[in-house]
């Protein structure tokens, strides 16, 4: 009996570590173990110049200062330290943030627990698009605006805000920029400075390193920010993140950021023409298929897909013997609720249930391609075959005008 096959296509959960990276990682967990902040012998030597070296990889990665990288567990702790962090820090300043509806839990979460310690929050809608609109977002600042929070590429959708005009107007208004950059890292240019980003919040495993490692980059001039720690005991890194470090993790992350910033440019050229043959090859064989956010501004591996009148659930448990593809974003998948990110861009129920995210990778052929195409068109045809929905669709009834018995 053969093996059925398996395709990844659920990169923006996570990635696969990179063999590269695998290798880089392996020394530190046996012949090299020392802690980075054991300064008396040279194990601790070799750790803490492993990590500097790193370090400088990421920096390269982000065009900016060794010395403005934060190591963290991941984005979430990241987007935690910069959000509380910098609340507290500026709390004489002002207690108000903006940030967008369809920001990552992370981020959404910290600011519920903000708005808790007497902060206040802003939560912008976006537009059908999925983008902010600026007026918009310049009409919510306030005298007591400390930080605008703005995911540079969404998780869901792929869709990139305009960051240089976002900020060009925290510029103007002397505030802070934050963004959560967890899914652009590593796959198109990031570079903070040029755009007017403060703080960015970035993880090693959505770009092919390690999982458990990640960082916060906080800039040191033009502003020199600064964040109050989180987690107490020690006062590494700059005292803004105490916790022993973890090498091999950091090692990992800085080979990852060295192949990213040698070849994300080619990924992101092969792997957009495959995205665009994935959708196009949808949209001719299957009807009622609908691409969800902005189509021009995004990011080139992602796809979110609705198939109208599919429930997404149920479509997916079709082909996920063979295809890893998500109907929401990771951190949320245990619940059925429909994404409270579609249902911001102004997608109904029924179209935000029926959707479906592909994210392609570095290792994704063509060929897998062909064969998702294949399982998931066969996939929509049988279940539309036993759905009444799209047979009164079909007929022409106007299903949103039925009224329909409660259980």
């Amino acid at each position: 009996m053969s093996k059925p096959i398996q395709i990844y296509l659920d990169n923006n959960a996570t990635t696969p570590c990179d063999p590269r990276v695998v290798d880089t990682m392996l020394p530190f967990f046996y012949e090299m173990p020392g802690n980075a902040a054991s300064r008396s012998h040279p194990f601790g030597w070799q750790a803490e110049e492993a990590v500097d070296y790193a370090r400088e990889q990421i920096a390269d990665l982000l065009a900016v200062s060794s010395k403005e990288i934060i190591f963290t567990s991941g984005a979430t702790e990241s987007d935690n330290l910069a959000l509380k962090g910098a609340f507290e820090m500026y709390a004489r300043k002002g207690n108000h943030i903006i940030t967008l509806k369809t920001e990552h839990k992370a981020v959404l979460d910290s600011c519920k627990k903000i708005e808790k310690m007497g902060g206040e929050v802003t939560y912008l809608d976006v537009e059908r698009d999925g983008r902010v609109d600026l007026n918009k977002l310049e009409a919510a600042i306030k005298p007591n605006t400390i930080m605008i929070s703005i995911m540079w590429a969404n998780n869901e959708t792929g869709v990139i805000q305009p960051m240089k005009e976002i900020g060009d107007l925290c510029a103007k208004h002397g505030i802070l920029f934050m963004s959560d950059a967890t899914q652009a890292v590593g796959k198109i240019k990031t570079h903070p400075k040029e755009v007017g980003v403060h703080l960015l919040a970035f993880t090693s495993h959505k770009m092919y390193g390690p999982k458990g490692v990640g960082a916060l980059y906080v800039s040191r001039k033009n502003p020199r920010v600064k964040v109050t720690s989180q987690l107490d005991g020690g006062g590494h890194e700059r005292g803004m993140r105490s916790g022993t470090l973890n090498v091999p993790g950091i090692v990992g992350f800085g080979k990852a950021a060295y192949i990213a910033n040698k070849e994300m440019e080619a990924d992101a050229a092969r792997l957009s023409v495959l995205r665009d043959k994935l959708e196009n090859a949808f949209k001719q064989n299957i009807e009622e298929v609908y691409v969800n956010g902005n189509t021009e501004h995004r990011m080139p591996h992602v796809t979110n897909i609705s198939f109208k009148h599919v429930e997404g659930e149920g479509l997916m448990m079709t082909f996920n013997q063979n295809v890893a593809v998500s109907s929401g974003s990771a951190c949320t998948s245990a619940s059925l609720e429909p994404s409270y990110v579609l249902m911001a861009l102004g997608l109904g129920d029924d179209m935000a249930v029926s959707s479906i995210r592909f994210s392609l990778g570095r290792f994704t052929t063509e060929e897998e391609i062909d064969q998702t195409i294949k399982l998931i068109t066969d996939g929509v045809n049988h279940m539309r075959e036993l759905s009444p929905i799209w047979e009164m669709f079909k007929e022409g009834i106007d299903l949103d005008a039925v009224e329909w018995a409660e259980h």
